[in-house]
């Protein structure tokens, strides 16, 4: 109750505030109909307003991203939708700006090895996650630490396929100890970025990896990558790469190590279609600037026709398809690949 009466208390004061800038002309509705709609919203996420001012100024925001959503749904022919969600009151701008997406060129840590077509034939489609070597999907929050997640997701993919144990490896492990001051010296950045095969390494080096359980995720709430607490947590060495394995760039290459196992790749992210995807194939414009580490967990056809790869994204579950976004696959993307999902390169453990 409290939480309500100070969201009308806050529409009230905004009401006032009449020496905003923003215009809401222009909008497909009026500001009523996004006003009602934003207070359910601000309730449903916990957002709240420092003021008035502020509340006009994400109102604002939130009109816009309503119309736009409303825009490209509306569209014929387009292979993919979008939907509200957490990000519905950040702009364009601010939204890149909040995401921190966290890729990094820090070293490169070029794998000795190069993952080629074998000559055996890959299945029509594939889905870790069905097949049970995918944990849960996960939240970065505001912490440019995509490639820490993205890296263990690979190792919990190629660990249950050892163990026959799906197993939920530590992020803040990595994004506290995988640096360049600690006693296992590493290249990563923690919270301002980092490369999957560099995390491979730091973990070959380290001789292991504690688990979720023990050593949780902190850094998307504090923002910061913490002080490394590795002595209080048991690591699990069984998780120890023995080498790790680039892809080539290309399709063919791509879906036969996916194949065999889910596969660490980098994207470009900071496109707005990225801001409120939520289901179908992504066939929209994107680059190859890659600036988000995720993880590939699979690849098929999709109902409409289109091929795709199945990735695991770190927003939390309520982003996307229960977190996870389907790229479109096939020579009409370019060397690269959509979003430049073949350019990283991909790659992956060998346990």
């Amino acid at each position: 109750i409290y939480h309500n009466t100070m969201i009308y208390a806050t529409v009230a004061l905004a009401i006032l505030a009449t020496a905003s800038a923003l215009s809401f002309e222009g909008l497909a509705h009026p500001r009523a109909y996004y006003e009602e709609k934003f207070v359910d919203y601000m309730k449903e996420h916990s957002v709240r307003a420092r003021d008035g001012q502020h509340f006009i100024e994400m109102l604002h925001a939130f009109s816009v991203n309503v119309d736009f959503i409303n825009t490209h749904n509306a569209k014929a022919g387009e292979t993919y939708k979008m939907k509200m969600n957490s990000f519905g009151h950040f702009t364009y701008a601010q939204w890149k700006q909040n995401m921190r997406l966290g890729l990094a060129r820090p070293e490169p840590a070029h794998a000795a090895h190069t993952h080629s077509v074998n000559g055996t034939s890959t299945p029509a489609e594939i889905d870790w996650v069905t097949n049970g070597a995918v944990t849960p999907v996960k939240d970065q929050g505001q912490c440019g630490s995509c490639w820490s997640f993205s890296a263990t997701g690979a190792l919990e993919g190629a660990y249950q396929l050892k163990t026959s144990t799906l197993e939920s490896f530590s992020e803040q492990n990595l994004v506290s100890c995988d640096g360049r001051r600690q006693e296992v010296r590493g290249t990563d950045m923690g919270c301002n970025g980092g490369l999957m095969d560099s995390a491979f390494k730091w973990v070959m080096d380290n001789g292991g990896l504690c688990t979720e359980a023990d050593y949780p995720y902190t850094s998307g709430v504090t923002t910061e990558n913490g002080d490394c607490m590795q002595s209080s947590c048991t690591k699990n060495t069984q998780v120890t790469p023995k080498s790790y394995t680039d892809v080539k760039e290309s399709d063919d290459d791509m879906m036969s190590a996916l194949a065999q196992q889910p596969v660490s790749v980098a994207i470009q992210a900071d496109q707005p279609a990225f801001q409120f995807y939520s289901s179908g194939v992504m066939t929209g414009t994107c680059g190859d600037s890659l600036d988000h580490g995720v993880l590939a967990v699979g690849y098929g056809t999709y109902s409409d026709g289109n091929d795709y790869y199945k990735v695991k994204n770190s927003w939390g579950p309520s982003w996307g398809m229960d977190g996870y976004i389907l790229l479109g696959r096939g020579s009409e993307f370019g060397k690269s690949g959509q979003c430049g999902i073949l350019s990283g390169p991909p790659s992956y453990p060998s346990l």
